[in-house]
């Protein structure tokens, strides 16, 4: 294999769009919503969740680079999508609002800030919450009463904290803060440090106990990003820098050989997952160059950054990411659940190779 270099990542890079854009449901999977309409959790032109996250990553990819033929594709999209009619919102609907924010905050297109500030009064008046105000994990096709979850802080608090701040609207702002304390509260497990997937009030625990990788992506992910987007309270920001320390002082301890992480964490047995791999990869390299966490974290995130890389076919598919995970009742659910081309792999992947680039573009040498 090639070793890893700026050039060879922005090849991949350029290669990973093509493969997110050509993304196409094959009837594989059948989730009708609860309105009737059918559910699409794999084709580019969709909104909902996954897509919504792959459009995180090309954002971000277009800021990083400037790219007009990726802006163009980014509000075609948008243009698209609302023109068509936007879907019923909850927890995965709401995230594509998360890229638009980033879209808008740094180009303020007229046209764009009224769905943007519609959805986010819509998000915090009306979107059900669980006691002490967390944010229930309702989704498309189903309502998962008084739960909450790791990815609902990616799908809906990190957007109000982008568009808060953009806005000017502090207290979309102090929502994000309230959502990400009250997840960490239910979900942040002491005694590993990482993450899990989900907590019920009903039941009063946390379902299987899933040390759940991507979960615990998202909340790498989604913690560093909330601290880059906004005025965080210096109080909360300590406190969530805190235990996103813990969280990669546990995460250094499981990697695998491969440099990838298994789908159940503290489960050699469960697949090397590579979304989450990504994730990983992206925070850890991030929280270096932001000098958080170990000095350990750049070596480890660059060999997440080959593990990815290595699971990059030449359509720019990367391979090796688990489908749309629900709330298992048991360990083994999420063994087995299946393996399928995702945006939010797609995206995943574009975020650790994004930072990755940071890390091996050639140092200048001071005259």
């Amino acid at each position: 294999m090639m070793p890893l270099s700026a050039e060879r990542l922005n090849s991949a890079l350029a290669s990973l769009v093509a493969g997110m854009t050509g993304l196409r449901h094959d009837g594989r999977f059948h989730e009708p919503n609860l309105d009737g309409t059918p559910g699409d959790y794999v084709s580019f032109d969709s909104w909902e969740w996954p897509q919504g996250v792959g459009l995180y990553g090309l954002v971000r990819l277009w800021a990083q680079t400037g790219d007009d033929r990726l802006l163009q594709t980014i509000e075609a999209w948008y243009d698209r999508r609302i023109a068509a009619g936007l879907p019923a919102m909850n927890v995965n609907t709401t995230a594509p609002l998360l890229a638009l924010s980033e879209l808008w905050r740094r180009r303020r297109q007229p046209r764009f800030e009224p769905v943007l500030r519609e959805w986010a009064e819509q998000v915090v008046t009306a979107l059900p919450r669980t006691p002490e105000g967390g944010f229930q994990h309702d989704v498309s096709d189903r309502v998962n009463d008084d739960e909450l979850w790791d990815d609902t802080l990616f799908m809906v608090a990190l957007f109000l904290a982008s568009y808060g701040q953009a806005a000017g609207q502090r207290r979309f702002v102090e929502e994000a803060e309230r959502q990400f304390l009250v997840h960490a509260r239910y979900l942040a497990d002491p005694a590993s440090g990482l993450w899990f997937h989900g907590w019920t009030f009903a039941g009063r625990h946390n379902f299987a106990r899933a040390l759940w990788a991507r979960g615990n992506a998202w909340i790498t992910v989604g913690i560093l990003d909330l601290v880059e987007f906004a005025e965080i309270a210096p109080s909360v920001r300590a406190y969530l820098l805190g235990v996103l320390e813990t969280q990669i002082n546990a995460l250094l301890k499981v990697q695998a050989g491969s440099g990838a992480w298994h789908t159940l964490l503290d489960d050699p047995t469960s697949y090397e997952e590579i979304s989450a791999t990504a994730g990983f990869g992206y925070g850890l390299m991030k929280a270096a160059r932001l000098g958080i966490g170990s000095t350990e974290c750049r070596a480890a995130g660059l060999r997440a950054l080959e593990a990815v890389v290595a699971n990059i076919d030449d359509k720019g598919v990367v391979a090796n990411v688990s489908y749309g995970t629900r709330m298992g009742a048991d360990l083994q659910f999420y063994r087995s659940i299946p393996i399928h081309p995702t945006g939010y792999g797609q995206a995943l992947a574009i975020l650790c190779l994004t930072e990755g680039a940071r890390h091996l573009q050639p140092k200048v040498e001071a005259a």
